[in-house]
Formats: structure tokens, sequence, C-alpha cells
């Protein structure tokens, strides 16, 4: 699908979605915009799934990512009532935000679920956070809320979720030029901040 018409679609149903009043008569409206964006959606929960949460994918969630966009979409739907985003920029912000939550969530039922086992003979497990990323990778992600926003939504969007410059730079309405120079700048905010880890610096979830 060309990126380039799919962000002018959904720009096109934001508009439409804008004037609308009520609930009932934007319903359908949100549909199709969803409708429309759900390749971009998937790549996103596909993205985001295996990057920083490998261990849904593995036993005994076995997680996949049209599960991952299914609940997504359910959350879009319920979300748009009340959120109307007024630019794609701000709509694949508002998925991204229900993708992060929708995972966290299943990570921290699948923690409650875990059986609980003798500690007798066992050795502290290594501090993680609720997402299951490593005290490394938790310093990235900490790092990384703390980049300037441009920098932050590029590091983002092209190292963490896999996707690339063209794209990046197609859904932000910027040149490929400016995302260029936004990542750079990016990576070496995180070269300083994050100097003892280097050269790991690959983004959260691949350590």
């Amino acid at each position: 699908m060309n990126e380039t018409h799919t962000t002018a679609a959904v720009q096109n149903y934001l508009d439409d979605l804008a004037g609308v009043r009520g609930d009932s008569p934007a319903e359908p409206i949100i549909r199709s915009l969803l409708a429309r964006a759900v390749e971009r959606l998937h790549l996103l929960c596909a993205s985001l799934l295996h990057r920083s949460y490998p261990r849904l994918v593995r036993a005994p969630l076995n997680l996949q990512a049209e599960e991952v966009l299914s609940a997504v979409v359910e959350r879009l739907l319920k979300a748009m009532r009340a959120t109307r985003p007024q630019t794609v920029r701000q709509f694949f912000g508002l998925a991204n935000q229900h993708i992060r939550w929708e995972l966290n969530d299943l990570a921290r039922r699948l923690d409650q679920q875990t059986p609980a086992v003798p500690l007798d003979g066992l050795l502290p497990a290594p501090a993680t956070s609720d997402s299951g990323l490593s005290e490394n990778a938790s310093r990235m992600l900490a790092a990384i809320e703390e980049l300037p926003e441009g920098e932050r939504e590029v590091f983002s969007l092209v190292r963490i979720q896999g996707m690339s410059q063209t794209e990046t730079a197609d859904l932000l309405g910027v040149s490929v030029k400016t995302i260029q120079r936004r990542l750079n700048r990016s990576l070496l905010l995180l070269a300083e901040t994050l100097s003892d880890l280097q050269p790991d610096l690959q983004g959260p979830g691949e350590t």
C-alpha cells in the first residue's frame, strides 16, 4: 500500500471526524479510519512486540501481532469517542500509546499467572521492569523518554519500531534529511547519557 496515500487518506478521515458532533455519527468514520490504517497499525504492533516485549511471543503466551492489533483497534474505537486527534501524527501517537498499554497489561497478567517456585537454593533474579526488560534496557527507555520531542519521536519510530526513514518522514510530514538529522542527534544524546553501556545502543528489548 502506498504510504503517502495512506497518510492522506487518514488525514481526510480525521478532518471528517473533526466536524462530527456526538458519538453515533462518528462511529462509521472511526471504523473506516481504522480499516484504512490497519496495515500501518499492524506494523507498529509487530515491531513493538518483537523488539521490546519478546518474552510475550514465547510460550506460554505465544502472542501474535494480529492479537495485539485486534485489542488495540478495540481500544482505539473506545478512545476516539472522547479523543479526536487532528493530525496523522497525533493519531499514530495515540495508537502507539494504546499499543504500549496493551502490551504492558499482557506482561503484568503473565507475571501474575507465573506459578510460585521454592526459593531454597535459588539465586535472586536480575532486576527487571514489569514488561520483562533488563535493568540496562530500562535505563535506555528512560534516556529515550528524556530526549527532545522531535528526536524522541524519530528514534522510537526508526530504531525501536523498525520503520524506515522514508516511512517515518511520510508519517511526520518532514523530509528524509530532517529524519536523518534528528536520528543522528538522538544517537549522540543517548551516547552521552549511556556512555557506560556502549556499544550496545541498539534500542530497548535487544539485550
